[in-house]
């Protein structure tokens, strides 16, 4: 009877020893929760599982979640990793929090070659936890706590397919992100992902985001633009054509004026009809649009006096009457400018006044020649007055 009542007595004080245990284990874990701020709180969570891991304590699955989770000073991805992956491999963290350890972990995975895919499983568990569990949330508050967490599972999911070369996925999921979370910071990351895309050539993929992007804000005239630049390059001229004339028009822009300029002058090579809207065009730009303004001048000189089909001939005509007039002038000063009319024969009398009469008829044909050519100029000069009116510049 003794032995049966010592060994009972035995058990009694190892039981007691484990509540003490089990009991100590709570009381740091209680204590890291109720720490002031995050730095502390993972100071003590740290603690307990120092003192606790392993040892069957039944929060050491959330102290992992909640270290993986905390953000505070000098947090390493290490310590991220370390702490998420024991929390899942533990079990028994509720879906909310369990979603923001997978987020964690699918953040930092982005980072790493060899773990992209890891990242996007990862946050793929994520969207369709939160999904699930937000159908069968009856609560307009808590809905929108799982709207949250599967709008920054797609974001997270968007880095990953971008860094791992998957434009169209990227594309998706950062739309899908902003339509879900609204955020002005997630529609400017896509922007500069745009801009990457149409840097690289990937037309198709760029022009699914400036698309997105001009809608999203009407008032968005660079994303309309890019649209209808990446348009242009993709050989969809028309379209590009008739987007630059609808943003040109909403707002006078000189940037505007010149790619509808160089499209309509390319155009009416074949199509010369078109080469007085091209001057047009090409004239606002070279008012509006520094960058290109002396070449936008130059290309609408070009167009109006190609069209002047005598122009070419005029200048060609003026060039060799000059030529003859200077050579004529020459010869007349070498053999007459040392002598007056009076000490001329009869015979060079009438040499004379033919060569004098040849000069001064070839100088009407140059003078008749120039007049037709101001006329031409005075056309252009006034195109360009009508520019300047109709723009307000001076």
């Amino acid at each position: 009877m003794k032995k049966v009542v010592l060994a009972t007595l035995a058990l009694f004080i190892f039981m007691g020893g484990i509540v003490r245990a089990q009991s100590e284990c709570d009381q740091a874990y209680i204590k890291a929760m109720q720490a002031n701020n995050p730095t502390e709180r993972a100071k003590f969570l740290k603690e307990f599982l120092g003192k606790c891991g392993g040892k069957g304590s039944q929060y050491e699955n959330f102290a992992n979640a909640y270290l993986c989770t905390l953000i505070y000073p000098g947090k390493t991805e290490q310590e991220i990793t370390s702490a998420g992956e024991k929390a899942l491999s533990l079990g028994g963290i509720d879906d909310n929090l369990k979603c923001q350890v997978l987020i964690s972990l699918s953040a930092v995975y982005t980072k790493g070659a060899q773990t992209l895919d890891k990242s996007k499983a990862y946050a793929n568990q994520v969207i369709q936890t939160a999904t699930a569990a937000k159908a069968k949330e009856a609560d307009p508050g808590a809905a929108a706590t799982w709207n949250t967490i599967i709008g920054t599972a797609h974001l997270v999911l968007a880095q990953a397919y971008e860094n791992s070369k998957d434009a169209k996925g990227a594309v998706d999921s950062y739309i899908n992100s902003y339509n879900i979370l609204k955020q002005p910071a997630i529609l400017a990351e896509l922007k500069k992902f745009g801009k990457r895309l149409y840097e690289t050539k990937d037309y198709a993929n760029a022009e699914k985001i400036f698309r997105f992007t001009s809608q999203v804000n009407a008032k968005d005239s660079e994303s309309a633009t890019l649209v209808a630049q990446i348009l242009y390059k993709m050989g969809k001229t028309q379209e590009a054509l008739t987007m630059f004339k609808e943003i040109h028009a909403k707002q006078k822009s000189g940037e505007m004026a010149y790619n509808i300029g160089i499209i309509l002058a390319r155009e009416a090579k074949t199509n010369p009809v078109l080469a007085q809207d091209a001057i047009r065009y090409l004239l606002d730009a070279a008012l509006l649009y520094p960058a290109q303004s002396k070449k936008s001048m130059e290309m609408a000189e070009y167009l109006y006096f190609s069209s002047d089909k005598e122009w070419n001939d005029r200048v060609k005509k003026i060039q060799e009457s000059s030529k003859l007039i200077e050579e004529w002038t020459t010869e007349f000063n070498k053999k007459f400018e040392s002598k007056s009319e009076e000490e001329l024969t009869p015979d060079e009398k009438r040499e004379f006044r033919k060569k004098k009469e040849n000069i001064e008829k070839e100088q009407k044909i140059v003078a008749d020649l120039q007049a037709k050519q101001k006329a031409s100029m005075d056309g252009f000069n006034k195109l360009l007055a009508e520019a300047k009116q109709r723009l307000g510049v001076k």
